[in-house]
């Protein structure tokens, strides 16, 4: 069995450009803006630039008017970000593209299964979900229609060394199996979406929530077919409830910060991550609040943050 260790990240030897890539399927919630303060303060400190990049894909979950409600809500707690909205609705194109230089090296498959055949055949679950058995993975049965178009995955051991979790690694043919890139409705997946976007646009530093950690070895193995350089990785721990749960969407929802608290909103939000906002700043407007973070923002403190979220004291 190989190994596939990525090369030296890329936000290593060029100006740092980070992202916040928020889904348009509803307003912010605390946890969301965890990930846009923590990505803005580490590529600022960086001296570098910070994109803005709406998911909005999966158009079933897309929410009239979201967008401009998230857009608004970043730029009234002072993350200003730098270029043109990314749009990855109108970037089938280029995710047609990659799929067509996959295909030409013969990594992808017609896939016929639907979930209720995967669940029930799937040899053990894995980590988000039943291992896709490879039934389709040599051809499709006789009468079997085509569905989902899947990539094959190797015997081989992912390993990469997030910002804040350290060393982490994953053989993605025993955790996931061959993993969706169209699916069965026609839409492009997640995984191939965001390794083609982060490469167009130059991504060399990826910051955003611990939810996705499991996410990065499926990518880091396309950005390796794809010939793409391997940005580097931070995943922030997640907020969570009384119970120990990430935060839903309505728990962490959070009211429009328009009533000139939006500066305590940032600093609840750097001291979730573990930082030591100074008394000084902490009724300070978030462009004050946001620069002392840019300044002192301290990854090795990160996981000393307490997690939890009790009620509503996730609101500003």
């Amino acid at each position: 069995m190989n190994t596939l260790l990525p090369e030296t990240a890329q936000s290593d030897v060029a100006p740092v450009i980070g992202r916040f890539a928020p889904s348009p399927t509803g307003p912010l919630h605390f946890g969301s803006l965890v990930a846009a303060v923590g990505s803005y303060c580490l590529a600022r400190q960086a001296a570098g630039r910070w994109l803005l990049r709406m998911e909005d894909l999966d158009t079933p979950r897309v929410v009239p008017g979201a967008a401009d409600e998230i857009m608004r809500t970043l730029e009234l707690l002072g993350l200003h970000w730098d270029g043109p909205v990314i749009w990855q609705s109108q970037r089938s194109g280029a995710y047609s593209a990659a799929l067509a230089s996959l295909e030409q090296r013969g990594l992808l498959f017609d896939c016929g299964c639907s979930r209720k055949e995967i669940l029930a055949s799937a040899p053990h679950p894995g980590e988000e979900g039943p291992v896709y058995p490879g039934t389709c993975r040599h051809g499709l049965a006789p009468g079997r229609r085509p569905r989902a178009l899947r990539i094959k995955v190797p015997e081989e051991q992912v390993c990469f060394v997030d910002g804040v979790f350290g060393s982490h690694e994953q053989i993605l043919s025993r955790v996931v199996g061959d993993f969706v890139l169209r699916r069965a409705d026609g839409l492009f997946a997640y995984q191939l979406a965001v390794v083609v976007d982060d490469a167009a646009s130059g991504i060399n530093q990826v910051v955003r929530g611990a939810d996705l950690l499991s996410s990065t070895p499926r990518q880091i193995f396309l950005q390796s077919c794809l010939g793409y350089p391997i940005p580097s990785y931070v995943h922030l721990p997640l907020a969570l409830n009384a119970a120990g749960k990430k935060i839903s969407k309505r728990q962490g929802i959070i009211d429009t910060p328009e009533s000139g608290r939006e500066g305590v909103l940032v600093c609840r939000i750097l001291q979730f991550l573990g930082q030591d906002v100074p008394l000084s700043i902490r009724g300070a407007d978030p462009v004050e609040v946001l620069s002392w973070g840019v300044t002192h923002f301290n990854i090795r403190r990160v996981l000393m943050c307490d997690q939890r979220l009790v009620g509503n004291e996730n609101k500003s």
